[in-house]
């Protein structure tokens, strides 16, 4: 079984054909969280649209779906949600297969600077500055923005233009505005993360795409300060390396999951 958490600003859609490519020898499992995808948008009274929240929602969905045994691709805001869910049940990780997804803050890249400046002193214009993002072209950057024009065609446009005509709405704007807000909680938690990663030492593989602005080649690299064993694997793509290198992750993760998780298609 391979749980696949999604990132920001995506759904289930960004692992398709992920899915598709590794079906044939794994079950998957790709949840769109709620106010995400297709999953419905719950009133903020039942759902608190935090971190916190979500990392419980897929701790709930494991239980709910009867997942006992597991590796984890961890990307992006999918990341945080994964590593506590690895952190809550240790036992059933079977591995991890990270992603462009950081634990390291002495590694954020230059992206995270306006986040960190509204979380330093989140102002009405700070605010103001998140609304923006949370837009149809906010979204295209989030894939394109920052990778070389040369890798540009790889990524789908369907992927901002379906990510925009699901999360465009007022509602789920503010949910996502607040969720950005919320991300500085996750600084809290990389310590925590870290020693779990060093004590409990599951195998893991790094596949990371190297033009970031977020997270750029040495939050990859910090990994091996705590998982010395890890595999590491520098690709020439970027922060949605599913679209830019499609076929090196999957060989990568083929030959990974077959030597650590062998396939077992009734998990």
């Amino acid at each position: 079984m391979v749980l696949l958490p999604h990132g920001y600003p995506c759904s289930s859609f960004q692992y398709r054909h992920f899915m598709a490519a590794l079906g044939d020898r794994w079950r998957l499992i790709a949840p769109d969280y709620p106010g995400f995808g297709y999953s419905g948008t719950p009133d903020r009274s039942r759902f608190s649209y935090t971190f916190d929240g979500y990392a419980e929602f897929l701790q709930r969905f494991t239980e709910a779906v009867g997942l006992t045994r597991y590796a984890i691709y961890l990307h992006d805001y999918g990341s945080q949600f994964g590593l506590r869910l690895a952190m809550h049940a240790p036992d059933r990780v079977a591995a991890l297969i990270i992603q462009n997804g950081d634990i390291y803050e002495d590694q954020h890249g230059p992206k995270y600077r306006p986040l960190k400046e509204y979380w330093a002193d989140p102002t009405e214009e700070g605010t103001s500055r998140l609304y923006a993002a949370v837009s149809a072209e906010g979204f295209r950057d989030e894939f394109v923005g920052e990778i070389p024009d040369r890798l540009v065609e790889r990524v789908c446009p369907d992927l901002w233009t379906l990510c925009w005509a699901l999360l465009g709405t007022p509602e789920r704007r503010r949910n996502l505005v607040h969720l950005l807000a919320d991300q500085v909680s996750t600084l809290d938690w990389f310590d925590r993360q870290q020693a779990y990663l060093r004590e409990h030492r599951p195998p893991t593989l790094i596949a990371w795409g190297r033009h970031d602005g977020y997270m750029p080649e040495g939050a990859a690299r910090a990994y091996l300060r705590d998982l010395p064993d890890a595999e590491l694997h520098l690709l020439d793509g970027g922060h949605w390396a599913l679209e830019t290198n499609l076929d090196e992750v999957v060989a990568l993760v083929r030959d990974f999951l077959d030597r650590v998780h062998p396939s077992r298609l009734d998990w």
